[in-house]
């Protein structure tokens, strides 16, 4: 039974309920916001719990001995990313879906090469502008090169990533400068990283779109006549290099590469801050059956060289980020007898984030060992060639006006969801949200933290302590006096118990005992530091932040039952974030929550998608599956007949 009425009304229906507690004089504001207000867990310790949530869950590098032990286990490995992580849902349809490839004429490059604008399509509609630098006199088979780029505005028309290409096609190599998702003329609001998560929401594999752009453009050269498929590299810098190891080491194509400072390790990233990456860098579930330092090992036995810089003032500093790279990677070497062809780069002139000459140089050192070694003319000194770089309007490559983008192709994608498969039965719908959302279950512990009580209200606060894993602050309020248990409700906030004052005060007056909490991600309970990136590193491991949250409000309402009492506790939730949680935690446990009141709440998943919404703001809601099947009202109807009462409909 669902109901929307105004807040008013409620107060005067639960003041008059036959049985339920009388309604107590409004307690002081001021000493409930004190209470509420008072700090109950360590400070740091939420992402302390975090980091050791998911340390645990990352995948270790498998223990192998020989050649073909490893070359087994990184057939399985790859297997396993792709199926498991890359296209699930719909993805596995693009992957090898007909696509095309546009040809837009050429611009005028420098002494010795040319600039010819092509798109291609990553998937069928969604199309990626590029430029080829194309050697001039080609004869035979030549080495070809494909050049990402990373967080930078500029995208393709980047003076360090120009520079790169022509270098690379006066040295007789074919380069293309493929533009990256989000930047450059990909920048627009429909291309942002984090709407591949709402991608995820719908059952699909948002880093398909990511993953698809790079082999479509290894494709792209590989059909051109004198490609040579014996030398293709990759390389690129920063978001570019995270490009490059994924694609590299999943797509054996590639047989000579260089990430340039775009990647560490999910064990370095959780200790070094600096390094969390953001969605594609974190794809769901990734970290259940890949670490980057297997994506590392993964090169063996090909050319490739490791750059990093010594004093990145971004991310992926040398000092932190090479040495389990390495640790991990060249004992797969070893196996194959390849030591040589794992090489390290560490940049100290200047040192920062870069891919400026010296970085480029040991590129070039690298190619010239292994794809021109008998060439005594192969210089890999850097040919001046700033004067022949150009503006981004001169590389421009048109566009069609209905080329997809993330925000639309997650629009298409949610359309006819959720799905009118599945069980009928409520026990088997309820088992298959639990599925998808995986709440954490585990015993529970109350300590008891402090007293703040008065004559006319008690408050204490309380840690409850879910196994060895998270600790959820918890504040109990109760008018003081009265006889038997009251009725309690737990309240949770989507700006932290601490914004719940004046529920609070409403629920006391009404002669409710009132236990505030916070779950992972809110108040209290969110990191200090990079709040948003410990929910995709939770997903990749294998959990949903959704599911902390759940299992950690489930705990709430069993441990904070009143002794003795036969009735479940009522939850209510202040906000479309925590209205969802305890959504989800009443259809999911009937024993443990009874009567549910929302305020603001969200009426359909589909808001997230339509709206574009941010992944931090919400990353709780862009649970992977979730939308696939159910939306809302598909999960409210497993909470009747308790009753749900809405405050404020619109989230």
């Amino acid at each position: 039974m669902s109901r929307v009425v105004p807040r008013s009304l409620v107060l005067i229906f639960l003041a008059v309920v036959p049985g339920r507690s009388p309604a107590a004089d409004v307690p002081d504001r001021q000493a409930v916001a004190a209470a509420m207000g008072r700090m109950v867990l360590e400070r740091g310790s939420a992402m302390d719990e975090a980091r050791a949530f998911v340390e645990p869950k990352i995948a270790r590098m498998p223990d192998v001995v020989a050649e073909d032990e490893w070359r087994e286990a990184a057939a399985r490995i790859r297997a396993d990313v792709l199926d498991r992580v890359v296209f699930r849902g719909e993805a596995a349809g693009w992957r090898d879906a007909e696509t095309r490839v546009e040809w837009l004429g050429e611009i005028a490059g420098g002494p010795g090469y040319r600039i010819k604008k092509v798109r291609y399509e990553a998937l069928p509609g969604f199309w990626i502008p590029a430029l080829l630098y194309e050697p001039e006199g080609i004869s035979g088979k030549a080495p070809v090169v494909l050049n990402v780029n990373g967080h930078d505005g500029q995208g393709k028309a980047a003076p360090y990533k120009q520079i790169r290409c022509i270098n690379l096609a006066k040295r007789g190599i074919i380069a293309l400068n493929a533009e990256w998702i989000g930047m450059g003329q990909l920048r627009g609001a429909g291309y942002h990283h984090g709407l591949i998560n709402a991608i995820d929401l719908c059952g699909s594999g948002g880093i398909a779109t990511h993953y698809l752009a790079l082999t479509r453009a290894i494709d792209l050269l590989l059909d051109l006549p004198n490609a040579d498929p014996s030398r293709v590299g990759v390389t690129g810098l920063s978001g570019g290099g995270w490009q490059t190891i994924f694609v590299s080491g999943l797509d054996d194509r590639v047989t000579l590469t260089d990430p340039v400072a775009g990647y560490s390790s999910f064990r370095t990233r959780i200790e070094y801050l600096s390094d969390l990456g953001d969605s594609e860098q974190t794809p769901c579930d990734l970290a259940t059956v890949a670490d980057y330092t297997h994506l590392t090992a993964l090169l063996a036995p090909r050319p490739a060289l490791l750059t990093f810089n010594q004093e990145d003032n971004c991310c992926f500093a040398a000092p932190h980020a090479m040495p389990p790279l390495v640790q991990a990677a060249a004992p797969i070497y070893s196996l194959f007898d390849r030591e040589a062809n794992l090489r390290v780069h560490v940049n100290l002139d200047p040192g920062t984030h870069n891919y400026e000459v010296d970085n480029r140089q040991a590129l070039y050192r690298l190619i010239g060992d292994h794809w021109f070694s008998g060439d005594p003319g192969y210089d890999p000194v850097e040919i001046p060639s700033d004067d022949e770089v150009k503006t981004a309007e001169e590389l421009a490559v048109p566009l069609p006006e209905d080329t997809l983008d993330l925000h639309r192709l997650a629009l298409s994608l949610a359309e006819a969801l959720p799905s009118p498969s599945g069980p009928a039965d409520p026990d088997e719908r309820r088992e298959a949200l639990r599925a998808i959302v995986r709440p954490i279950e585990a015993e529970a512990t109350v300590d008891r933290v402090s007293d703040a009580s008065s004559p006319s209200l008690s408050a204490t606060t309380h840690r409850l302590r879910l196994a060895d894993s998270w600790t959820v602050p918890a504040v109990v309020l109760e008018p003081s006096g009265g006889d038997g248990p009251r009725p309690t409700v737990v309240l949770l906030a989507d700006g932290g118990r601490a914004e719940a004052v004046d529920a609070a005060v409403s629920l006391l007056a009404e002669g409710k005992r009132v236990v505030a909490i916070d779950p992972f991600d809110f108040g209290e309970s969110k990191p200090a530091e990079r709040d948003y990136l410990w929910a995709l590193m939770i997903a990749s491991v294998g959990e949903r932040p959704i599911g902390v949250q759940v299992g950690q409000l489930l705990a709430s309402c069993r441990a904070f039952r009143p002794e003795g009492s036969e009735e479940p506790v009522s939850v209510e939730a202040i906000g479309p974030r925590t209205g969802v949680i305890a959504l989800i935690a009443s259809a999911i446990d009937p024993e443990a929550v009874g009567g549910l009141t929302l305020h603001q709440p969200m009426t359909s998943l589909k808001e997230i998608v339509e709206e574009g919404r941010p992944f931090q703001q919400s990353p709780e809601l862009f649970c992977f599956g979730l939308l696939e099947s159910f939306d809302l009202p598909q999960i409210e109807e497993l909470v009747a007949p308790r009753p749900v009462t809405r405050v404020g409909e619109g989230g």
